[in-house]
């Protein structure tokens, strides 16, 4: 629809123009202020330059992440500002491969509310955000969990985060997953799209996809790291065979790193009150 600004005056049956006929806004700036279209213009230029501004500030985020995660695969190291302690970032960060990944989900499913189990030295973190970013969504928001982060890590997640220019899109939360999640729950709140990469032991990996299955909009995505570890391994067999959960891609071979994406339900829970299959 074209702004009542921007309309021609309406002729009338002899060519000339009929400011009667014209919008009521159009009178006023004809009869008495002439400067209103100027105005007018002035403020468009001003629009396209700030969402000129915003797009390049987030091509820029994008570009700096990009530079981190390389420097930080090539590195394989890090100091922590915290303590001038040097950690081994490949001890337990995530491959290219499953980065990539955990990146192209989040832009396949337009994922804006994503949530993390596990920040450890923030290179899944960075590559979420840089998948947040490239789709533009202003309101995009990453949340992570990792109550390690300070005395195993040095805060070393956090710290890439903000190089990255992303900590302020980054909820972060120091507590225990199964006290986190069951609190998410209670508020109400609800994610996209979700990556687990905290405690590998079959209980924790099971109470982590089971508050996940309920946090996540229908026919979520669930990208789970270290699946070739039998805890792992396990409990997401319940889920595949109790609660009608999907897989939708798997590491391929030769990635460093085993991972597995998961799809959700996409309808309510009905099962009858006994229901159990064995998994």
């Amino acid at each position: 629809m074209v702004p009542f600004w921007r309309r021609p005056p309406c002729p009338n049956v002899d060519g000339q123009q009929l400011l009667g006929a014209a919008e009521p806004h159009v009178r006023w700036a004809a009869r008495g202020l002439p400067q209103l279209s100027s105005y007018i213009d002035a403020i468009e230029r001003s629009s396209e330059r700030a969402e000129l501004g915003t797009e390049n500030k987030l091509a820029g985020s994008a570009a700096r992440i990009r530079s981190i995660i390389d420097r930080l695969i090539a590195d394989g190291s890090m100091i922590a500002e915290a303590d001038g302690s040097t950690h081994d970032v490949r001890a337990v960060a995530i491959s290219a491969g499953e980065g990539e990944a955990l990146k192209r989900w989040v832009l396949r499913e337009k994922a804006s509310k994503t949530i993390e189990i596990g920040l450890a030295y923030g290179v899944s973190a960075l590559y979420i955000c840089e998948g947040l970013i490239e789709s533009g969504d202003p309101h995009a928001r990453h949340v992570v969990l990792d109550p390690f982060q300070a005395r195993r890590f040095a805060n070393c997640g956090l710290q890439v985060l903000e190089e990255g220019g992303v900590r302020s899109l980054v909820e972060y939360h120091d507590e225990m997953s199964q006290i986190a999640l069951a609190g998410f729950l209670k508020e109400g709140r609800q994610f996209d799209l979700g990556f687990v990469d905290g405690n590998h032991r079959f209980d924790s990996a099971f109470v982590d996809l089971f508050y996940l299955g309920r946090l996540l909009r229908k026919a979520g995505v669930i990208l789970l790291d270290d699946y070739n570890l039998p805890g792992i391994r396990r409990a997401v067999s319940f889920f595949l065979t109790n609660l009608d959960w999907s897989v939708e891609e798997t590491s391929p071979k030769g990635d460093s790193h085993h991972w597995i994406v998961l799809r959700t339900a996409d309808a309510d829970d009905n099962r009858p009150f006994r229901y159990f299959v064995d998994f």
